[in-house]
């Protein structure tokens, strides 16, 4: 009996591979030359997203475009959910494949962690809500992706939009809980094999949410608390986002809007609580140029605020970087969303890439 099922599984095995359909399996593409990027703004950079691609060649030919476009930098999103699917188990096929061809590419690459795993969270709950007894399940996962890409990133970013509810698990937003969580993290890197890859906070959302507001909390009160609970000792820099809406790139900043240098107030009180020494990278930001959305510009526009958005930051020596988003969507969005890209799903460049390239290629 035991002879006979061990038959039965092994021709049940052979159906199953005889209904596979063909290419399914993985294609491996050679990372090629090592490649260098031709730029003339080193703080140039875009965010890219890899995270759902699932075909290695477009992958490497994503990033080729962004080399090619002359941006050194990019941020990507390493999603613990998809690395850790199962307690102590980890995958990192496809993050392999990202940092390895981004690397060959020449590329600085800037990695975001988040995203729990369904065994680390209550049923049903958001996949942006971390139960205070799994930090340091959260921390295993910082320690394990500092130990094997710690070499081969520029950067760390701990979360993403803690200020707003809607990352934040739809809980009450806690400044101080996100400052538990980023020392957490901090720590774990610091005990990792590579302690000087340097961990971000953030990244904060710019929002003038008013006190009390079930949804958001005000990013400049957001970082004035978790500096006060402890931030400034456990980042070695600060993520934020810096959207122009329909401002232009020189629009002066003003605590009461949202404009691109709302950053350099971000800037401000860093310095005014002892933490001017944090860079700051702006790792989305940009404009949108679609012909209904009540925030969005001319595609002329477009292309004007975001040189000049990259001028500025250039400009600024506490600011690292700065990444738009996005370079690309595996897929149309369908939504007004497609209108922050710089390439379209079938690798289409957009008139705002050429003038990218222009600008940080030709020097036009």
């Amino acid at each position: 009996m035991r002879f006979f099922l061990i038959f039965l599984s092994i021709l049940l095995l052979l159906g199953l591979l005889l209904f596979i359909p063909a290419g399914t399996a993985p294609v491996q593409v050679p990372l090629g030359p090592q490649q260098k990027v031709e730029t003339l703004n080193p703080k140039m950079g875009v965010h890219t997203r890899l995270t759902d691609e699932v075909e290695a060649w477009k992958i490497k030919y994503t990033l080729e475009m962004v080399r090619e476009m002359g941006s050194p930098w990019i941020v990507e999103y390493f999603p613990w959910a998809y690395r850790e699917p199962f307690p102590g188990f980890f995958n990192w096929e496809h993050s392999d494949l990202v940092i390895e061809h981004a690397n060959r590419q020449g590329l600085r690459v800037i990695a975001r962690l988040g995203f729990v795993p369904e065994w680390a969270r209550p049923v049903d709950s958001a996949s942006s809500f971390l139960p205070a007894e799994h930090l340091d399940d959260f921390g295993d996962y910082v320690q394990a992706f500092a130990d094997r890409y710690g070499d081969r990133v520029a950067a760390i970013i701990i979360w993403n939009e803690p200020n707003l509810a809607l990352e934040w698990g739809f809980q009450a937003v806690d400044p101080e809980g996100y400052t538990d969580l980023l020392a957490v993290a901090y720590h774990r890197v610091q005990q990792s094999n590579h302690s000087e890859v340097p961990v971000l906070g953030g990244a904060l959302a710019p929002t003038l949410a008013p006190p009390g507001s079930d949804q958001a909390m005000n990013d400049l009160i957001y970082l004035e608390r978790m500096l006060q609970a402890g931030a400034g000792q456990v980042m070695d820099g600060l993520a934020v986002h810096a959207y122009g809406w329909s401002f232009p790139a020189d629009d002066p900043p003003h605590r009461d809007v949202v404009n691109f240098r709302r950053v350099e107030l971000v800037h401000q009180l860093l310095v005014e609580q002892g933490y001017g020494d944090k860079p700051i990278y702006i790792t989305e930001g940009g404009w949108n140029d679609h012909p209904r959305w009540t925030r969005a510009v001319k595609p002329s526009q477009r292309l004007e605020y975001t040189i000049q958005a990259y001028e500025l930051v250039e400009s600024w020596p506490w600011a690292e970087m700065m990444a738009i988003w996005a370079f690309r969507y595996p897929w149309p969005a369908r939504t007004y969303l497609d209108y922050f890209t710089v390439v379209t799903p079938d690798f289409q460049p957009k008139p705002i890439y050429l003038e990218l390239q222009r600008y940080s290629v030709e020097g036009k």
